[in-house]
């Protein structure tokens, strides 16, 4: 039964665990796992539910095992050496994350003997695996996400906002959480979106040999006259440069057409007819039919990562404005879903890179030219709009794709770790309590801005990567908190975590294993008629 009265605050600073071993030889265990007699749960109320919420680093760069599992994306391989690949990029985590560990420890103690050592270590001339390992450790996020809860009416309260508060409940529960933030050692602070692995910009790094290597690559499939798609899905798979994401994403989301010559043509095309749905529709915005989309469209737009500048500026608010309310418009089947609101961040980010040099997060839009600015807004909402199209059911009356999917979670989970799944039925969480989040809005309120750009890389390479793929993802996603999750006693405290997950200082290097995961779990059960079954 899903408890109705549980607010559970957001606490902004919580740091991800050290990399829990149990995690991949668990999964390794997921195919041969024995059946199960485990009671199945209480059954679901059949509700509606509305409601969700928030630089990637580009390559892996764990290692050169994923340029092998990138190759074997688009093949149907033996299992045993999808294992072996994986399990090769997830060991080399391992082992870098040990020696984080090692060198945070040092770090901790107080004596001038080891500040002095450290400072000596800082001047020495890192290799690249060090330097790979330190942007990984320097990635972090403050990403505000409000959180959602079920009432008796079928909608979804904010609880910073709309929710009561300073009940004595809440405020043990806040405590609770700062407390155990407050814990936790301290991390250094980078920007929340802006920062790129291979941003070639000033105050970031040159691109390595094998990063330039990769991007030479890129260019390579994109200069001919007919790109070769399922090439450039292959290069796609294992990260994006930032210097290509723009023209990449439009030809994988099928924006653009894979001809050189005809591209011009359709944007002019794509983007007049767009500004013709702004003309023809948006006036209507304040008719008394359109009225409640508006309203809820207007409400929800500042709630889009507040605490980056770029999207309080009044032009961003207007642009995304627009784009939500013609997408609603030209989708009477569903209208807006709170939560769509956050879909449009990715593109509109990727997109305002492709004109700029300089770092988003604090960029003035408004000293763009108003050719561009409609370039971006057009350009976000054609994809925008492409993405949904594969998952539409999952906001139409009573969301039930993302029932299917929450459902089809629960199911796989309760395979790949029955520990796990047992764990939260005897503490009676629900999936549905912290698993439509995750399915509505794609881990976008789970994960940094800068993950999500990166994790898109790979969900548009990949086949059905935002319907289907994305299961995966969240299995793994769930079993990677494993450790932390047994470690909770009860309801409150596991709701807490589940909701509040500690990945603000997650990178690349985190993403490349979560896929990895992923990618491994889907290979194990995508192809067994009955792997959702017992």
């Amino acid at each position: 039964m899903i408890k109705q009265n549980t607010s559970i605050q957001h606490v902004y600073g919580a740091q991800h665990p050290p990399f829990d071993p149990l995690l991949h030889a668990n999964l390794m265990k997921a195919g041969n796992k024995a059946p199960s007699t485990t009671t199945p749960g209480k059954p679901k109320k059949a509700t509606t539910f509305q409601e969700f919420e928030s630089i990637t680093s580009d390559a892996w760069d764990v290692g050169d095992d994923d340029d092998e599992l990138l190759a074997m994306a688009a093949k149907n391989l033996n299992i045993e050496v999808v294992m072996e690949t994986a399990n090769k990029v997830i060991e080399n985590h391992s082992k870098l994350q040990e020696r984080r560990q090692q060198q945070m420890d040092k770090m901790s103690e107080p004596d001038e003997k080891d500040r002095q050592e450290a400072h000596e270590e800082e001047e020495e001339e890192p290799d690249e695996e060090d330097e790979r390992e330190e942007g990984a450790d320097m990635t972090t996020d403050l990403s505000f996400s409000s959180e959602t809860f079920p009432i008796s009416d079928n909608r979804m309260v904010k609880s910073h906002s709309e929710a009561p508060v300073g009940s004595h409940k809440e405020v043990g529960v806040e405590q609770a959480v700062l407390h155990r933030q407050q814990s936790l050692p301290h991390r250094p602070t980078i920007p929340l979106v802006a920062r790129m692995a291979d941003q070639n910009t000033s105050g970031t790094p040159a691109m390595t040999q094998r990063e330039a290597s990769r991007l030479d690559k890129f260019r390579q499939v994109l200069a001919g006259p007919n790109t070769d798609l399922e090439e450039l899905r292959k290069l796609s798979w294992s990260g994006i440069p930032r210097q290509v994401r723009p023209i990449t994403w439009k030809l994988l989301s099928g924006y653009l057409p894979a001809n050189a010559e005809r591209r011009a043509s359709t944007l002019q095309r794509k983007r007049q007819e767009y500004f013709g749905f702004i003309e023809q529709y948006y006036d209507s915005r304040n008719d008394e039919h359109h009225q409640d989309t508006y309203r809820q469209i207007h409400i929800d737009i500042p709630r889009t990562n507040p605490l980056i500048p770029l999207f309080q500026q009044a032009s961003v608010q207007e642009i995304f404005e627009r784009i939500l309310f013609i997408w609603a418009i030209r989708h009477p089947a569903s209208g807006y879903v709170q939560g769509i609101n956050d879909l449009v961040t990715p593109f509109f980010v990727v997109y305002v890179f492709e004109y700029i040099e300089e770092e988003v997060e604090n960029f003035n839009v408004s000293s763009l030219q108003e050719e561009v600015l409609r370039n971006i807004e057009a350009d976000s909402f054609w994809c925008m709009s492409k993405l949904l199209d594969g998952i539409q059911d999952n906001y139409t009356f009573a969301q039930p794709g993302i029932q299917r999917k929450v459902k089809a979670l629960e199911e796989l989970v309760s395979r790949i770790d029955e520990t796990v799944h047992r764990h939260m039925q005897q503490y009676e969480v629900e999936y549905l309590q912290f698993a439509f989040r995750w399915m509505n809005n794609l881990l976008m309120r789970e994960l940094p801005l800068r993950c999500t750009i990166r994790l898109w890389d790979t969900y548009q390479a990949e086949p059905e990567g935002f319907s289907h793929f994305h299961l995966y993802v969240c299995a793994a996603f769930l079993v990677r908190w494993r450790k932390e999750i047994l470690e909770e006693k009860d309801f409150q405290g596991l709701m807490i975590l589940l909701q509040n997950l500690p990945t603000m200082h997650w990178g690349n290097e985190e993403v490349s294993v979560l896929l990895a995961e992923a990618y491994r779990l889907k290979f194990a059960f995508a192809d067994a008629p009955n792997h959702y079954k017992r």
